[in-house]
């Protein structure tokens, strides 16, 4: 029987790093080992977290990669495998080849806990593998347990059992009301989701407990472990608890997150980019277009050489077009506009100001 595996994905960004962090700090030991998947056409930054992560983990993040024997950038070598063809939000295959196949190529057929950087202020459930033998954690999150564990374990033919196991975990003064609900049929007038939040709101720890129970009568990796640690977690971690992380360990924000100055007719605005991933990722907003052409003009360059034969970055414009000063205007003028709009926010991070835009893109890249 293999052992079961426990691995980290460093996207480049954020969240993961602070993942990666929080983790190895908290619970140094459960075994780790982190990857990141390289697509050939990540920021420098990107690149540079990755070396700081090295230095402070003390460990070597093992680099994967799509065609790893290809003479070609990942990336370049699915392109012509697609016939110029840009990926798009409608057709991900960038995620499929370059992330997803890389990552479950790596853990084969081996028993595997992936743990995911989902904070516990969004409300996204992030990449679930269809392999049997991939099981994803959120240790951020208030529910640390994927979406397929919870339908599975909360369904009503497991009433019984789990009202069985639940005499051997303490909920404390919340007993009656943990047991109530797990007595309690999911229906329209109790649904999945109102069950799982009394139990977490009944005692989260003891939950974790009743959850890990539970998962011994199943063939989920972690059935396998005879202990995990995670489980006596309550902690929800949110965004500025990211950055804390972050910045109190050395590791350093990406730099790509710091805020820029820009002017134009008179007025002051601040740009950046908001999220990891490819340098030419078709989920920047428009200003981060410009960021890139502003802050990064050789990679922009090569952004807008890939658009050709009608294939476009964006769905209604081209880079070329966008880059027209009346068009760059317009946008930085619209891009302060919004920023006026939402000024309460008080960071140092425009990422923070521009948390409603996160959810959007592929989980697979940005956790």
């Amino acid at each position: 029987m293999s052992k079961t595996r426990h691995v980290l994905g460093i996207s480049g960004g954020k969240d993961s790093a602070a993942l990666a962090i929080y983790v190895k700090t908290k619970y140094p030991s459960i075994d780790l080992e982190f990857y990141s998947c390289d697509t050939g056409k990540e920021l420098e930054e990107t690149y540079q977290l990755i070396r700081n992560l090295e230095v402070y983990l003390g460990v070597k993040i093992n680099l994967l990669q799509g065609a790893e024997k290809s003479s070609e950038d990942p990336f370049d070598h699915f392109l012509k495998m697609y016939g110029g063809f840009l990926p798009s939000s409608n057709a991900r295959w960038c995620t499929k080849k370059l992330k997803l196949a890389p990552f479950e190529d790596y853990v084969g057929d081996d028993p595997v806990v992936s743990y995911v950087g989902i904070r516990g202020d969004e409300e996204r459930e992030g990449y679930i593998s269809t392999k049997k033998n991939i099981q994803s954690i959120f240790p951020f999150r208030k529910n640390i347990w994927s979406k397929d564990v919870v339908k599975k374990m909360l369904s009503n033919q497991n009433i019984e059992q789990l009202v069985s196991m639940s005499k051997n975990i303490d909920f404390g003064q919340n007993q009656e009301k943990a047991f109530q609900a797990l007595s309690q049929n999911v229906s329209p007038q109790f649904t999945l989701d109102q069950k799982l939040n009394v139990l977490l709101d009944s005692n989260v720890k003891a939950f974790n407990h009743l959850v890990f129970d539970f998962l011994k009568t199943t063939d989920y990796p972690l059935a396998k472990e005879e202990v995990f640690p995670v489980i006596e977690n309550d902690e929800v971690l949110v965004k500025a608890d990211i950055f804390k992380i972050l910045e109190e360990s050395g590791v350093g924000v990406p730099a790509y997150y710091n805020k820029i100055e820009f002017e134009v007719n008179g007025k002051k605005g601040e740009y950046a980019r908001s999220r990891s991933g490819c340098f030419f990722c078709f989920f920047q907003q428009k200003i981060e277009w410009v960021w890139l052409y502003e802050q990064h003009p050789e990679l922009y360059k090569k952004a807008m050489e890939y658009e050709k034969d009608g294939y476009t970055w964006g769905q209604n414009e081209s880079l070329e077009e966008l880059i027209q000063p009346e068009r760059m205007e317009k946008i930085k003028e619209e891009y302060i506009k919004r920023m006026e709009r939402k000024s309460k926010v008080k960071s140092p991070y425009l990422v923070d100001i521009l948390g409603d835009d996160e959810s959007e893109g592929c989980a697979a890249c940005f956790i």
